[in-house]
């Protein structure tokens, strides 16, 4: 496998010339008139246009623009710079570092669809977006629209609990610079720089953003040094745009996903056992490089063109490229059973290093048009993606002297790797989709959206353990959704939307169910959703209340795989009801209130499931109707904010996830603690002639210094094993927990000229 080289300091040189001449070519630029600056905007807009809704649909959302990303920026990833939204739940194996996960209304991440610019950013293979992967998403957003329940039909994988709809920066009418450097608690370093020229006279603009970030980690190997980069061009026409996208991203990140046990972290609460192992004479050590390795290249190119006034023509074009590894120490592992080696000593058991390693692209077609007639608003559209990925694994040291025979050596180093095993997978995703708005009266509006889509999956080969990945899976999908919207005479909206909504079971669900013959079902949702929208002179109010019914959901079994993904299964029949309100009232001019509060019940209908006593030899069988394994049923989030001058504002920040449960057993073995944080951030603004700004930011996180855990994954241990009954003498639970830090903080500093 090839992997690129270039070092940090090499990457550095790039973007500062870069930005060199990127500021000096912007001394050709011209300051944009009103009208200019309009239709820049508008042409940039109509790059998603078909993927994002406005106040006239009958969905669930909430915009995020760029002021509002600048100010969260602080919060170093881009879920946790949302996850002050509604119902939105973010956890992280390392407090806010490295790798973590965000749920909405308990959906994890793989049913949430993510796209840039209406090309999807999941993976298709895990459905999966890995945010350390890109560390700096939210620095290259002008705006994001993330859409709660069912969401509005686009290409790529299915939203079953939202979609996160991000727009990619837009040419700045004049040219722009900005540096900005933060460092906080363990060793944190966030450094960046992004220019731009403006539009030039020509009609051509270009843009840059780069990231990169360093930490040690709040947990042992908890380390972190991620790399981002984002270029753009673009020709601004009369009545058209063309716009070609550069991203990438590379991280290398210590491996933390197997969390620890409650009595590890009551000793130590850094404690992780990654890269442990003992050598021949019983000493014990850790492994440095026990690491996530990845690199992720986005080549990506629109064209936009106003046919009409009425009409307007896109298309998209992606090619996205990523290969990594896992590397690990395997202390004292199995020769033959694991690796199908024979040391030439004897030796049943040795020392290995290995790495599993995976090198992937996906090509990605989509064509939309946006058609406005009257009082009707059409959009049309059709995706294609195709994925080629190989997964391999690679011996790269062994402390024994190996052999594929028992008496032939075998060479085993980092030049010379001892491939395991190796399989690839290949998928057709193919979507179709129509959406109409239509005002029937003078303040209301009829919505309906068909969504088609069809899935071919392959796989060949064998997996890490030789088991055979030959199968082929098909699924055709029909999503349909109709809604109403109504405005009132002062502008308030009240709202109702019904859709059906199906996804195909990730690569791992199917590996998962070959392995133990048993076959893994698609999963459906019936999403019905109501609100209403105040809107005031001093504030606003929304309440939403919503019912997700599902067939056979997949939801996490409260097991982990030996790659640090959660292990699903079906469950016949389950729904997600609640209600969610959100509210915002401006007291004074210099003091603001916003909150919002998700109200819900998360349950399984006849959940079968076997329990009993630590110690006991004896397993009791139940049905019963449980809670959704990490569905909290509160979730609240609450800022006050308090501007004591023009340019100096200080927000307190507190944030409620109640009670939950790691597998859906609804055992209270398993079950997670609920927790309140309360942070603090504060800012000033300097300005200077000539336009430049100076920006301080400030954060102390957990204020209450609540040393809270959250779930990593649980298990039903078999202890000890009777050979006369062929069965084991006892059984015993156990959970490992992500320890989350105490008090923080984070500082940084901005300056935009």
């Amino acid at each position: 496998m090839k992997t690129h080289k270039t070092t940090v300091a090499q990457l550095a040189a790039q973007i500062f010339g870069f930005a060199v001449v990127a500021v000096a070519v912007g001394g050709l630029t011209f300051r944009a008139s009103a009208q200019e600056r309009d239709t820049v905007r508008t042409l940039d807009e109509l790059i998603i246009k078909t993927t994002r809704v406005d106040n006239k649909s009958p969905l669930t959302t909430s915009t995020l623009k760029r002021e509002q990303l600048e100010e969260q920026k602080i919060a170093i990833s881009l879920p946790y710079m949302l996850e002050l939204e509604p119902s939105v739940v973010v956890s992280g194996e390392n407090g806010p570092l490295g790798e973590h996960n965000m749920r909405i209304r308990g959906v994890d991440a793989s049913r949430i669809n993510v796209n840039i610019n209406g090309i999807t950013l999941n993976d298709a293979e895990s459905q999966e977006v890995f945010w350390y992967n890109i560390p700096n998403l939210g620095g290259m957003a002008q705006s994001l629209q993330l859409q709660r329940g069912i969401g509005a039909s686009i290409g790529g994988s299915a939203s079953l609990g939202g979609a996160l709809n991000m727009q990619t920066l837009n040419a700045a009418p004049k040219q722009y610079g900005m540096i900005n450097f933060g460092y906080g608690s363990w060793n944190t370093m966030q450094y960046g720089v992004s220019a731009g020229t403006g539009i030039l006279k020509n009609g051509l603009s270009f843009d840059m953003a780069y990231s990169g970030q360093n930490t040690d980690g709040f947990v042992r190997n908890g380390k972190a040094n991620q790399h981002s980069l984002f270029l753009s061009g673009s020709y601004y026409g009369e009545r058209s745009l063309l716009k070609a996208i550069f991203i990438l991203g590379r991280q290398k990140t210590g491996i933390t996903w197997n969390g620890a046990p409650a009595d590890s972290l009551d000793k130590n609460p850094r404690y992780s056992a990654e890269g442990l192992y003992y050598d021949k004479d019983g000493n014990m050590h850790y492994y440095d490089n026990q690491t996530d390795n990845y690199n992720q290249r986005h080549y990506q190119l629109y064209y936009s063109f106003m046919a009409s006034d009425k009409l307007t023509l896109n298309a998209a074009f992606d090619f996205t490229h990523g290969d990594g590894y896992y590397e690990e120490y395997n202390d004292d592992a199995k020769t033959y059973k694991k690796y199908h080696l024979y040391a030439i000593n004897g030796a049943s058991k040795s020392d290995f290093i290995h790495r599993r390693e995976m090198y992937n692209s996906a090509y990605t077609g989509s064509l939309s048009m946006h058609y406005t007639e009257g009082e009707m608003t059409l959009d049309f559209g059709g995706t294609m993606l195709y994925y080629d990925g190989s997964h391999f694994g690679n011996v790269i040291w062994v402390q024994d002297s190996m052999s594929l025979d028992g008496t032939t050596f075998l060479s085993i180093a980092e030049k010379t790797p001892y491939e395991w095993y190796r399989n690839r997978g290949n998928k057709a995703d193919n979507t179709v989709f129509a959406r109409m708005n239509l005002e029937v009266s003078e303040r209301t509006n009829l919505y309906t959206d068909l969504q088609l889509r069809e899935v071919d999956y392959t796989m060949e080969g064998t997996e890490s353990k030789f088991q055979n990945m030959d199968c082929r899976t098909n699924y055709v999908f029909l999503n349909p959704k109709l809604g109403l919207n109504y405005l009132t005479e002062r502008g308030n909206r009240l709202y109702a939307v019904a859709g059906i909504t199906s996804r195909e079971p990730r690569r791992a669900d199917i590996k998962d169910a070959l392995a133990r013959q048993d076959t893994i079902k698609a999963e459906t949702m019936l999403d019905i959703e109501a609100g209403y929208q105040l809107l005031g002179e001093r504030g606003s109010f929304t309440v939403n209340g919503y019912a997700m019914l599902y067939k056979d959901q997949m939801t996490p079994s409260g097991g982990l795989s030996e790659t640090g993904y959660a292990l699903m299964e079906n469950v016949a029949r389950s729904y997600r009801i609640g209600v969610e309100l959100v509210g915002g009232y401006r007291l004074c001019s210099w003091f603001n209130l916003d909150a919002n509060l998700t109200l819900s019940s998360n349950r399984i209908l006849d959940y079968t499931y076997t329990d009993f006593n630590d110690g006991d030899d004896v397993l009791q069988t139940y049905t019963k109707n449980t809670n959704l394994a990490l569905s909290p049923s509160v979730i609240g989030a609450a800022i006050a904010t308090v501007r004591p001058l023009k340019d100096m504002k200080v927000q307190l920040v507190g944030k409620y996830v109640g009670k939950q449960y790691g597998d859906n057993t609804q055992r209270e073995v398993y079950a997670i603690d609920p927790y309140f944080l309360l942070n603090l951030r504060a800012s000033y603004m300097w300005h200077f002639k000539g336009g430049s700004e100076l920006e301080l930011q400030g954060a102390v996180n957990n204020l209450l210094n609540h040393m809270y855990r959250l779930y990593a994954w649980s298990e039903d241990w078999e202890e000890g094993w009777d050979d006369v009954n062929n069965v084991p003498l006892d059984y015993r639970h156990h959970i490992n927990y992500f320890q989350q830090p105490g008090t923080n903080f984070m500082l940084r500093a901005t300056y935009r000229f």
